[in-house]
């Protein structure tokens, strides 16, 4: 078997956007939007949604992983590498799950569901660091960001570097078995 199975793949980089665009979306739009600012309510109901999104799909393609066959891991000749490769896509599906779970948290302790979603119209918190998911959150993101370089540029070495073909495995194509 050369390819991960396609629902893996199309999960792979659609949550790969949608990752990349949140983590854009917190740590610039609603870092720098006030909180008394209107424009914070649709960018927190966007932030959130795709938290959401996020969650769903992140445990989907965790339970396809489990659950379909898949090539077998990358050998580079290094057991250390080999073991930091592994490592790294098991830190990226708990740092992500981690994140949302975090988001989730601080959302439900400031009320936001029902000022976001319910149209409750009271104001949002004044400060979301009086809420201690808010901290954990932060911090989850950083290093969620940490995680996709270093994942980036691993699959770049290995394409232009080692020209090995690894990307393949995590792109369209027939899956030979």
């Amino acid at each position: 078997m050369t390819r991960y199975h396609p629902l893996l793949v199309a999960l792979h980089w659609l949550l790969a956007a949608m990752i990349i665009l949140g983590l854009i979306l917190g740590g610039t739009v609603l870092a720098e939007t006030a909180n008394d600012d209107p424009f914070k309510l649709t960018a927190l109901r966007m932030h959130m949604s795709m938290g959401m999104i996020i969650l769903a799909l992140m445990l989907l393609r965790l339970a396809t992983r489990l659950t379909t066959r898949k090539p077998p891991h990358s050998d580079i000749g290094n057991a250390l590498l080999n073991w930091l490769g592994q490592a790294m896509h098991w830190a990226l599906y708990c740092v992500v799950i981690a994140l949302c779970l975090s988001g989730l948290a601080t959302a439900t302790m400031a009320g936001l569901p029902g000022i976001v979603f319910g149209g409750s119209g009271a104001p949002l918190p004044a400060d979301f660091a009086a809420f201690p998911p808010r901290a954990a959150h932060g911090a989850l993101a950083f290093l969620l960001g940490v995680l996709i370089l270093g994942h980036a540029g691993a699959g770049l070495w290995h394409h232009y570097v080692r020209r090995d073909g690894l990307f393949r495995r995590m792109w369209f194509g027939q899956r030979e078995e």
